[in-house]
């Protein structure tokens, strides 16, 4: 399941997981100012696993725009502020495979909650392949396959949008029994929960 960083000891775990998977990586490791939500994926048996982190996005000043030309993508251009950036999507070696669905669902939660259209991120090749064939996210390859930081990856719009308007069609789709939330002033549970 996933669940929200809230305190000192969930970011702490928060931090330990990414950096780990960072380093083993040999990517550069990039502390972020701010974040909109960040999310730690948490074994049944109570242990931290993974990470995904969603922060605010701007055409002008974000970083990952010097990587790809996201900020001239039509999509984003028409979404009028409603993108964010999704990173530290990390799972501890012993994990992979197995929670990717957690991760994925952290994101169409937070998109829903935010009412965010689209994410804008770098992923690597082989990641990028599993969220297409396996997952079936809808996504948009944004640029060719670049050196960043550490490691090739691929510059990758998700349409969010569309995944929370369509939960019914990702059958990994899982929202924690915990993931109530108000949206246009209807409460309730989106989407499967466990």
């Amino acid at each position: 399941m996933f669940k929200r960083v809230e305190n000192e000891l969930e970011l702490a775990m928060f931090n330990g997981i990414w950096t780990t998977v960072w380093m083993e990586k040999g990517f550069e490791l990039e502390f972020s100012d701010q974040a909109l939500e960040k999310f730690v994926i948490v074994t049944a048996e109570g242990h931290y696993v993974g990470t995904s982190e969603i922060k605010p996005y701007d055409a002008g000043t974000s970083p990952i725009n010097e990587a790809a030309p996201f900020r001239e993508h039509p999509k984003i251009m028409s979404a009028e502020g409603a993108v964010a950036e999704i990173d530290k999507i990390a799972l501890l070696r012993p994990y992979r495979g197995r929670y990717i669905s957690d991760l994925l669902s952290s994101a169409v939660y937070i998109a829903e909650k935010l009412q965010l259209k689209y994410f804008v991120s770098l992923l690597e090749p082989v990641f990028l392949r599993a969220l297409q064939i396996t997952f079936k996210v809808p996504l948009e390859k944004v640029g060719g396959k670049i050196f960043y930081k550490g490691d090739h990856v691929i510059p990758v719009l998700f349409d969010m949008e569309q995944m929370y308007r369509n939960k019914m069609r990702y059958e990994w789709l899982v929202y924690p029994q915990e993931a109530v939330f108000s949206i246009n002033g209807a409460e309730g549970v989106s989407g499967r929960s466990r």
